[in-house]
């Protein structure tokens, strides 16, 4: 494939490709901006690195270096600022890593900068900008094959593996993506999510093989966004639960400005009720289910189906297959040139994630209905059975999440010496809420089973930075707290 970048600054040289607090940059403005930056790479030795760790905010800074060291033919490792120091230190050696770039915004963030300097080059972006350019070599085409990014996945039930993701498997993610959202020559998706999570790296992916505009911002800020959306030009954005939940609870009687499309939604589960808040409000959400290891969305729904389909998270995508092992609820299995080709330095773990036909085993588990559109049920690991009974944690969220007083609500199986394992929730509310009262909530809406035997409040829930509830420190928090008691 030809370069991107290169392709679209030919193709599309005026276009208004990158925008950033009140600055913007065109196609052909993008190119010269991050040839720039791989030009100071090359300064600084950098250019004949294999692959390069860059620890990202949502700034232009880091969108130019990602595209920079693309444009080198050197891997990004796209590592998380919000990782402690251990988790880092961990990810950078299973990654054959030398070479680190900081966003300078994020080193009071990122606790032991000295430490990893003592092992590793680390340069602030900030600082390499100012070196005087050479002329770089780039890569004139992208091999299909060639490894575009590595991330790590969010590791919500042990440890993280390094997901390596090429241009082929990018490509073909924004395929599925347009033909389920369509492409209007005016769009502009506004990217809130991490660059280092999958959902913001394929925003960026997708404005180089569509042609089309980001506006990119440091972080989510309800009240910010909200504006954004009222007065810009905004067509499409990427949502996880927790961000929609907080801009409905601001969302301005007359909605947004004319050109808004919709949301797409990913990441984790959402309530009904929250979906049939933004019905009756009229606006848009498009459900969609992906992972990092499938560049982002393979199943999703589309504007059309999303009103009647409230919870699903849709069809297979066009270039997706799908499957469903046994009867009725299974496991998620699919096919796709989306789907990566391996984990980093981990070939046998990603192995174990393939049947013996080549089909990917996602881990979590779902059901079709008559119409083909997929329900999630939950993940393998955190289905649990009690007594016998198969129980999905998922269902029991769903039920509680419709409780007045609870604002966000995880449950997991807690092993019990009569019944083998036994629900127990963790719930945030602003007041603690009497246990009884709770237990007879479920007991009108779920069988006996289902209803949690432990109620615990939390200030907050332990999430990725993609929202996903990292269960596996749930697991660890009820065994502590069950020491103590």
């Amino acid at each position: 494939m030809e370069n991107w970048l290169t392709k679209q600054a030919q193709l599309e040289p005026q276009k208004i490709a990158l925008l950033f607090e009140g600055k913007s940059w065109t196609f052909k403005q993008l190119r010269t901006a991050v040839v720039k930056f791989a030009g100071c790479l090359t300064t600084a030795g950098f250019q004949n690195e294999r692959r390069i760790a860059l620890i990202a905010a949502n700034t232009a800074e880091s969108y130019f270096a990602l595209l920079a060291l693309q444009q080198l033919g050197i891997e990004p490792v796209l590592l998380n600022f919000r990782l402690s120091l251990q988790e880092l230190k961990s990810q950078l050696a299973t990654a054959d890593i030398h070479v680190i770039l900081v966003d300078p915004k994020l080193s009071p963030r990122i606790s032991g900068i000295a430490e990893l300097q003592s092992r590793w080059t680390v340069s602030s972006l900030q600082q390499l900008a100012k070196l005087s350019p050479v002329t770089p070599t780039l890569v004139k085409e992208f091999a299909e094959e060639a490894t575009a990014s590595i991330m790590y996945t969010s590791g919500t039930t042990g440890a993280p593996h390094g997901v390596m993701q090429s241009y082929r498997n990018h490509f073909y993610s924004a395929v599925g993506s347009a033909f389920n959202l369509g492409l209007q020559a005016h769009d502009l998706w506004l990217c809130a999510v991490p660059l280092f999570h999958i959902s913001g790296l394929s925003i960026v992916m997708r404005s180089l093989i569509y042609g089309m505009g980001v506006l990119l911002v440091r972080h989510f800020e309800p009240v910010q966004i909200t504006k954004l959306l009222c007065t810009a030009p905004v067509t499409l954005m990427s949502v996880v639960p927790q961000m929609l939940v907080q801009l409905l609870a601001v969302f301005p009687v007359e909605g947004y400005q004319q050109d808004f499309r919709g949301f797409l939604l990913g990441g984790a589960p959402i309530s009904h009720a929250t979906l049939a808040l933004c019905q009756e409000r009229k606006l848009p959400v498009v459900q969609s289910y992906g992972m990092t290891e499938t560049c982002s969305q393979i199943v999703a729904l589309n504007f059309a189906d999303a009103p009647d389909k409230i919870g699903s998270v849709g069809k297979p995508l066009f270039p997706v297959q799908l499957r469903i092992t046994g009867k009725g609820t299974g496991e998620v299995q699919v096919k796709a040139p989306n789907v990566v080709k391996g984990y980093l330095n981990a070939p046998d773990d990603f192995k174990k994630k393939l049947t013996r036909d080549g089909w990917f085993r996602t881990g979590d588990l779902g059901v079709l209905d008559a119409a083909g559109f997929l329900f999630i049920k939950g993940r393998i690991d955190e289905m649990f059975i009690s007594g016998g009974e198969n129980i999905y944690p998922n269902e029991i969220e769903a039920v509680y999440a419709q409780f007045p007083a609870i604002q966000e609500i995880a449950v997991i199986g807690v092993a019990d010496q009569r019944w083998g394992a036994v629900p127990c929730a963790f719930y945030v509310a602003d007041t603690q809420i009497k246990q009884e009262q709770l237990r007879s909530y479920g007991r009108q809406k779920l069988a006996h089973y289902k209803v949690p035997r432990y109620f615990i409040r939390l200030a907050q829930l332990p999430r990725t930075a993609s929202g996903k509830v990292q269960h596996y420190l749930l697991q660890q928090f009820f065994s502590q707290k069950r020491k103590l008691d």
